[in-house]
């Protein structure tokens, strides 16, 4: 009995050992890219706000791997409550404030001109509801859903943002993020936020070498 128990308490313990080492430590208290939030940086006129979520994840909860590049890169799926009876459009947003490049936070995915009516993009989605286009990512204009790719290290914070405008604007398959933030200024109405967490997945292979140069 005895070893039994023994046995049991050592699987357990590494079990739990193991746990662990696939869970990446908590983010650090302090945002490396947090000044360059477009929530900050493009505020709604009033202050309202709206009220964010996805089918995926909780607020402040871990991203699903298959939502990142490490696995099928699927968009998770968002969801807002209606903005003020003014609003023409709603832009989304997302970035990774905990990874900072090029003297920005990391832009993963935009969509604008979703229109007034739509206050949800369904999970899995392959193309914009209808009137709505993709925006600019760090990887160039007009870029589809870029889930994260978190590097080995503590988690990264992904902010799902959602403004509300009281103006659509025309659309530019070559609109960069200064032109769509430009676009956005003063016209943004409400604006929301729901954060998920990334972090690297243990059981992806390694990155395949770069060629020399």
């Amino acid at each position: 009995m005895k070893s039994f128990a023994f046995a049991a308490v050592a699987a357990a313990t590494a079990l739990a050992a193991g746990s662990a080492l696939a869970q990446s430590p908590p983010p650090p208290a302090t945002e490396a890219g947090a000044q360059y939030l477009a929530l900050t940086h493009i505020p709604a006129s009033g202050g309202a706000t709206l009220t964010v979520s996805s089918p995926a994840f909780q607020n402040g909860g871990d991203i699903p791997f298959e939502n990142t590049q490490y696995r099928g890169n699927v968009f998770p799926g968002l969801s807002w409550t209606a903005g003020p009876a003014a609003t023409k459009s709603y832009v989304v947003i997302m970035q990774d404030t905990d990874g900072v490049r090029n003297n920005d936070a990391i832009l993963h995915w935009t969509m604008y001109n979703i229109p007034a009516s739509t206050t949800s993009l369904p999970a899995a989605m392959s193309s914009p509801p209808a009137g709505a286009a993709y925006g600019p990512n760090i990887r160039g204009a007009a870029q589809a859903y870029m889930g994260p790719r978190t590097p080995p290290g503590p988690k990264h914070r992904y902010h799902l943002q959602v403004f509300a405008l009281d103006a659509a604007f025309p659309a530019n398959p070559n609109l960069t993020w200064d032109g769509l933030k430009a676009a956005m200024a003063g016209h943004v109405l409400a604006s929301g936020q729901v954060i998920g967490l990334g972090q690297v997945d243990p059981n992806a292979p390694p990155p395949a070498p770069r060629p020399a140069n």
